[in-house]
């Protein structure tokens, strides 16, 4: 299944559009990690300590290049594609997010690599938060950057914001609606969530709207959405099972984003939270400002012992 989806990526994709992507290093290598019900696409480069790198809704993997370069000097790093989305399978089911983190350590135990740092963006916050709550012993530290985490802190509040109007989106109507129109759609996602939607390129969103336009793809993005009542109902659950996170916690917002709301989100739910801000950026950090997003996650990650 999944070469017939490259071949179909290799159709809908012009090499311009990837040749101006944010590439790997040529050292890192692919492979597609069969779990029981998912077939996950993986990305590995690097040596030493592990870390993972978790892609939000809008985006695939690939956003991660620039960090995992600089990453890859010291650490191993493993970059995953969300069950799915980009170039892992599309299952049926099993986007609430407890499901996710079990795919996270599926992928982790294939690779014989036992505890890791995890870093993650957007919907990546709410797989790497329920692996972090289910998995606590494997996580050295966790960095989440501009995404809430259904259930936890502020989220009904959070849900009242217009902009996010996208969480109550989707179903069979919905999907005949966007199809072939994916780039419609996500452009108004690319454009609202930026300080400046001219730094989210017109590669980058090509790339992005042929790897959506995947068949299946839309509606594992729609079913994000929509397994969000049950991920708040097992979050709520996990927290009071377990109690606060005791790892420490690196809660990062864009400046023109979730900003210092992040922290407070976390505070909720984890012991040790430290607060980081993306200038100049809104939600496409990786897009609006890789430096500053990058230094943030490696002081962080370089300061744990």
């Amino acid at each position: 299944m999944l070469k017939q989806m490259a071949a179909v990526l290799a159709l809908v994709i012009a090499e311009p559009v990837l040749a101006a992507m944010p590439e790997f290093p040529s050292s890192f290598t692919t492979s597609d990690i069969e779990l029981a019900d998912v077939t996950i696409h993986v990305r590995v480069g690097g040596s030493g300590p592990a870390v993972v790198l978790l892609h939000g809704y809008g985006e695939t993997g690939d956003m991660w290049a620039p960090m995992a370069a600089d990453l890859a000097r010291d650490h191993t790093v493993i970059v995953p594609d969300l069950r799915g989305l980009g170039l892992s399978s599309k299952p049926g089911g099993g986007f609430d997010k407890k499901t996710q983190a079990h795919d996270v350590a599926g992928i982790l135990d294939a690779l014989k690599v036992e505890d890791v740092d995890v870093v993650a963006h957007d919907i990546g916050n709410m797989v790497g938060f329920a692996f972090a709550m289910q998995y606590g012993p494997r996580v050295k530290s966790l960095v989440l950057i501009d995404a809430p985490v259904p259930g936890i802190g502020p989220w009904e509040e959070i849900l009242k914001n217009p902009l996010l109007w996208h969480f109550r989106f989707g179903g069979p109507d919905m999907e005949r609606l966007v199809a072939g129109r994916e780039r419609i759609y996500l452009d108004r996602f690319w454009n609202e969530f930026s300080a400046d939607p001219a730094k989210f390129t017109e590669d980058a969103r090509a790339h992005y709207a042929a790897l959506y336009a995947l068949p299946g793809a839309m509606h594992s993005g729609f079913s994000q959405f929509a397994a969000f009542d049950q991920d708040a109902t097992d979050n709520i659950a996990m927290l009071a099972k377990h109690g606060k996170l005791a790892m420490p916690v690196l809660a990062i917002g864009g400046e023109k984003s979730f900003g210092a709301m992040m922290a407070e989100v976390m505070r909720a739910a984890a012991a040790d939270v430290r607060e980081g801000i993306v200038k100049a950026s809104g939600h496409w950090i990786m897009e609006e400002n890789p430096e500053e997003t990058t230094a943030l996650v490696r002081g962080f990650l370089d300061a744990q012992p």
